[in-house]
This record gives C-alpha cells, structure tokens and sequence, in this order.
C-alpha cells in the first residue's frame, strides 16, 4: 500500500464569505488505523517527511471477536450551529434530574425523540454549539502558548474575561429609550465588555469521543477535531484548515492502550444556482445603485462655477500676536476694503472681526499678546479691462489694535494697514 503523508499543520485558516453561514456544510471522515503499541516498533521515517505505510499497520485479527465495522469508521455531513449529540450528553440528558436551564430540557426532548426514531445516526462524531457550556469554558481556559508552565500576564486575563460573543444589548427599558453618551460611574463588567472592539463571534466545535470498544462516553476520551469561528462580517475562521488534497489529520490517543486515528475536514457546501447568482448579483447592484444616490445627494451634483472673466480670492488667515503696547488687555478689531466697485463678496460674507481680549505674556522686554484668530473670507473680481498688463487694485486689511482697562473703558493703541498678498505669506 502506498504511503500516506499526514497533515501536521494544524493551524488556523481564515476565509470571508458573502453567503449566509448557514450554507454552511462540513463533512467529517474518522478512521481508526491501529493501536500505536505497532507504530513505536517502525523505523523511523525519512528525515524531513512525516510518512507512514498504512499497510504495515493493519490490526492482526483480534481473538476477542470482531468489532463492528461503525464502531471502526464514521462519516457525517455537518451544518452550522447543527447538534450532534455525544453518547455522554445521551446519557446524561435521560436523567431529567440533570436538567438545569431551558436548554437542557430542550436537548433532553430533542434525545427522546432521537431514540423514539432508531435512534442517533453519529456514534464517535459530535458538536459542542455555541449555546453550550463546553463552548463558555473553553473561551475562558484557552491559552496563549502550548507551554506547560505558562503564566498569564495581567493582559491575557484581561482579554479572557471579554466575551467576544453575541451581546444581548436592550435599548428599551420601561418603554423609554435609553441613551447614555457618557457613563460617569462604570461598573467592572462594563469596563471588560468595553475595553476592546467586541465584534459578534459565534463558534462551533467538531467533538470526536475516542474511548475503546464498548467504553463511548466519557469525557476524558474527548478529542477537539476542528474549531469553527465566524463573526458578523463574514469571516470564517477554521482550525485546523479543511483536508483538500492534503493528507489526513492525525490524533493519538494516550493512556494504556494507545491508538492512532486518522480523520479528514472536507467543506461541501452546495454552489449556488446561475440563477441565485443573478439574483444575488441584481440585487448588489440595486443596493450599490441606492447608496451611490444616497451619497449624491449628500454631496451635491450642482457645483458653484465662477463667471467667465472674473477672478475669485480665498483669503484664510490668522491673527497670530501683537507686541510693543504699553498697556496689558489687548484686542484687535480688523475689516478688510475691497478697493473698487468691481470687486464683491457674497451676501452671508463678512469682511470684518474682533479677536478676544488677551493679556500680555513677557518675552524678554517685550509684554506679548498671543490671539490666535483665524478668519477668513472670500470675494470676486470682475475685470474690465483684459489686456495683459492690467492688474486690479488688491484689497487692504485695516487693523486697529485696542486695550481694555480696569473700569471696562477701551483705547485705541495703535492702527495699521497692509495690502493682501497674493501669495500665502507671514505679514507681520
């Protein structure tokens, strides 16, 4: 028999779909291969390769009897969030004394009908969903490394006591709305829950009990075979990754008698119709089409144009600081005179402000005012004559800078004139 290459990459694999994840379906191949007392006996394999001959590991026929052939092999097609019950959770839920929330009864009714109707289809193969409390611990125990000895950092517990799951968020209350922008007294729940970005994730478990012949049920033969994680922006993240074309996975069993199974993750999830997909596709566009009218008529399609031979300025500014007054309590009131009549500005425009009164600040001998007081305007020039070495008459910005005194009385400290210049500049 030709030798199989085992898959030992057992990370994780990220994917993004645009279909609903209840689409979803996996389909799940478990094979025992033979007890792993024969696999020690073996040379070892080539270096470099993780190779095996399935052939020199067949099970010498057992004296005890045979067993049967589905207690060797099993193959199940899974759906997303779909329960398959384990026969620990059989036995378990047949007792309703064990039945503790709502949903224990829902799986204790679920068993009973399961055995009215010949019973479960899976015997090795099961789910943990995310409503289970399998899935609650494992989010809370995971670890950061695969050290044995591994301390948690005060990070790392941080992080596990954020559930990055569904929230059930309630808006309502009483009939009123809530709405708090600003939370004066946070509680310790509020602060992990709100710490990070906690986007919606769902996980699944695909569970493998792998106890001997006639010994199915009990926890410690549980095997994790894969780890399925999707949050509400439709990545799916699997670990390990689906089998394809690789070899199968591997899991040996510890314990007194050691066994070596082999098993494979496969996604058959059916393709879409061409119609689904036209029909996708029509309804992605219409969507696409609404939001690019939503955004247009945001923006605007009408865009303001100046008038053929007029030239328009954008003055922005700032009134940085005054120095060299005598009195403390400074202000500056400052307009702007368009030179001719050839020049305007729109209606709403206003060509003149007030900075805030400021107090002096000493920098070396001189006492300082720093405003810090930007404005600015806009205006429109229409030439009348366009020969080349005409050039209109350019704005003037007239500052007047004035104290305020003790008894709120104002004096004018000084004035000042400067053209606008028509490249951006400091004026002092």
């Amino acid at each position: 028999m030709a030798e199989t290459v085992w898959s030992t990459d057992t990370g994780e694999a990220v994917y993004r779909s645009w279909d609903p994840v209840r689409n979803l379906r996996l389909r799940v191949h478990l094979q025992r291969i033979t007890s792993s007392s024969y696999l020690h006996c073996q040379p070892a394999a080539q270096p470099g390769k993780d190779l095996i001959d399935l052939a020199t590991f067949r099970p010498h026929p057992s004296t005890s009897g045979h067993r049967p052939e589905v207690d060797e092999e099993e193959e199940v097609v899974i759906g997303w969030q779909e329960k398959l019950f384990s026969q620990f959770e059989v036995d378990l839920y047949q007792n309703e004394a064990a039945c503790q929330s709502p949903l224990d009864h829902q799986y204790r009714q679920e068993i009973l009908k399961l055995e009215d109707l010949d019973g479960r289809k899976n015997r090795r193969i099961f789910t943990y969903t995310d409503s289970d409390r399998y899935t609650n611990l494992e989010e809370h125990c995971q670890k950061m490394t695969t050290a044995a000895s591994e301390m948690p950092s005060f990070l790392v517990e941080r992080m596990a006591n954020v559930r990055r799951r569904r929230q059930d968020r309630r808006g309502m209350e009483g009939g009123i709305l809530k709405s708090r922008i600003v939370t004066w007294e946070p509680s310790e729940e509020f602060i992990r829950n709100s710490h990070v970005i906690n986007t919606p994730l769902q996980t699944m478990y695909i569970m493998a009990d792998l106890g001997p012949y006639g010994k199915l049920g009990y926890k410690k033969y549980e095997h994790v075979l894969c780890t399925l994680k999707v949050d509400s922006n439709g990545v799916i993240t699997v670990k390990p990754d689906f089998t394809g074309s690789r070899g199968p996975y591997r899991i040996e069993t510890d314990g007194e008698k050691q066994e070596l199974w082999k098993y494979t993750i496969d996604s058959v999830s059916s393709l879409a119709q061409p119609e689904e997909e036209e029909r996708e596709q029509r309804a992605l566009r219409d969507l696409y089409g609404r939001h690019k009218e939503y955004l247009n008529s945001l923006v605007g399609t009408d865009f303001e144009t100046t008038v053929p031979g007029a030239l328009r300025l954008f003055v922005n500014g700032e009134v940085v600081s005054a120095q060299g007054y005598e009195f403390d309590n400074l202000y500056v009131h400052f307009f702007v005179e368009l030179p001719t009549t050839s020049w305007s500005s729109p209606a709403f425009q206003q060509l003149s402000g007030i900075t805030q009164t400021c107090a002096t600040k000493s920098l070396g001998t001189d006492n300082v005012a720093y405003f810090s007081y930007p404005f600015t305007f806009e205006a429109s020039f229409l030439h009348e004559d366009e020969s080349a070495g005409a050039l209109p008459a350019w704005p003037v910005l007239y500052c007047e800078v004035l104290s305020l005194d003790f008894w709120q009385r104002y004096r004018v400290e000084g004035y000042g004139a400067v053209v606008l210049p028509a490249t951006p500049e400091t004026t002092g």
